[in-house]
């Protein structure tokens, strides 16, 4: 059986939001585009939602609109929405029972950041002996600095995207995972 998981698509993210990610706008479009094909062809969706519950977090908060999930992935009425608290979106929470109760072994999977969440939750759930396929322009990441020097988000992205790709997931656009969607013919 197969899942979409959308991990963390919500409001800070996007512009005006507390955390804005470059490309976020675009890589929300697509992952909704993902999550109609997904619809679509009746696969099992999961929205993963981040509350920041550690002291001095500065986006994500409860009570905020940022914490929201974003329009342009907003969840239907009896799809779950796995709250979490940490990267990992496997941790403390019951989205790991809920795909063994379904007989998901398959997943694809979108999202944001992508060296963060997204990251953290496709090497758990390859751990955990699930098939991933992640649309890596259905992510979107952000500058991160290290000993002096800024990498771009489109090299962050581009890093992660490498680092995944093989041991931990397939990655395609969103395009080819919308097509493999339709037709039922998935690349192992």
């Amino acid at each position: 059986m197969n899942a979409l998981i959308l991990i963390d698509i919500q409001n800070d993210y996007f512009p005006g939001g507390r955390m804005e990610l470059p490309g976020s706008e675009e890589a929300g479009r697509k992952a909704g585009v993902v999550l109609a094909a997904a619809r679509a062809a009746k696969f099992s969706v999961f929205h993963v939602q981040h509350f920041s519950t550690r002291p001095g977090a500065a986006f994500f908060l409860p009570d905020t609109e940022g914490v929201n999930i974003h329009a342009s992935v907003a969840p239907l009425p009896g799809e779950p929405v796995i709250r979490k608290n940490f990267p990992n979106a496997f941790r403390q929470t019951d989205l790991l029972k809920r795909l063994r109760e379904g007989c998901i072994n398959r997943l694809f999977i979108a999202g944001m950041m992508t060296q963060m969440c997204v990251d953290t939750t496709v090497r758990a759930a390859a751990d955990q002996g699930f098939q991933c396929t992640l649309a890596h322009d259905a992510c979107a990441a952000r500058d991160l600095a290290f000993d002096g020097q800024t990498v771009p988000a489109r090299e962050v992205q581009t890093a992660f995207m490498a680092a995944l790709n093989g041991l931990f997931a397939r990655i395609v656009s969103a395009e080819a995972l919308c097509a493999e969607l339709r037709t039922g013919s998935f690349e192992d």
